[in-house]
């Protein structure tokens, strides 16, 4: 592998502009930039949860691991699809993987009959943060499609993984045997 990054500091975004990968420079004000920015920190807190499940015991975790790290993996696909207009990067394997990973994981939980608050055990609350920034990723993502067109597959896969995030909260917090925090209407 040759080194990809040698130089770190380069000076040449203190104007407010950064080179996507074919050498295009955008203002880092750009939807696509933002987009890549959101999938960034999106990228970082599923890094900060798998660290979270690495302390559980449960036999269910290595498959939720390998799971989430092939999240990171298909996020860094999409990166490079932002930052190559019209490159192809991700597979849709990913988006059926995280399909059937919410069909399995629906199985083990008691139905819904009420909202719940994000919280229980740490890992369900770092779930939930992985959640809602995979929606602000989305929403990224769905403004840039309006300036520039994306692939399907990319807003897809943000797509699924809110749900995917909401329910693996929901699991995590049964895993640890905390109970989902349900949403009580302020009576006044």
């Amino acid at each position: 592998m040759t080194d990809r990054l040698s130089t770190i500091v380069t000076k040449s975004g203190d104007q407010g502009s950064t080179s996507l990968a074919d050498g295009q420079r955008l203002c880092k004000s750009h939807p696509r930039i933002g987009a890549m920015g959101d999938i960034d920190e999106l990228n970082s807190h599923i890094g900060l949860l798998i660290t979270a499940l690495q302390g559980m015991k449960q036999r269910e975790v290595p498959a939720h691991l390998r799971l989430l790290s092939s999240i990171q993996h298909a996020l860094f696909d999409l990166g490079s699809e932002l930052a190559v207009p019209g490159f192809n990067a991700l597979s849709p394997t990913i988006v059926t993987t995280l399909e059937a990973s919410i069909d399995t994981m629906l199985q083990q939980l008691p139905p819904l009959r009420e909202f719940i608050l994000p919280g229980g055990c740490h890992q369900a609350a770092q779930a939930h943060i992985c959640r809602s920034v995979s929606r602000r990723a989305e929403r990224s993502l769905v403004l840039l499609n309006r300036e520039e067109p994306v692939s399907d597959l990319s807003l897809q896969l943000l797509n699924r993984l809110s749900d995917y995030f909401f329910v693996l909260a929901r699991e995590l917090n049964r895993l640890n045997e905390y109970q989902d925090i349900f949403w009580q209407k302020n009576e006044r």
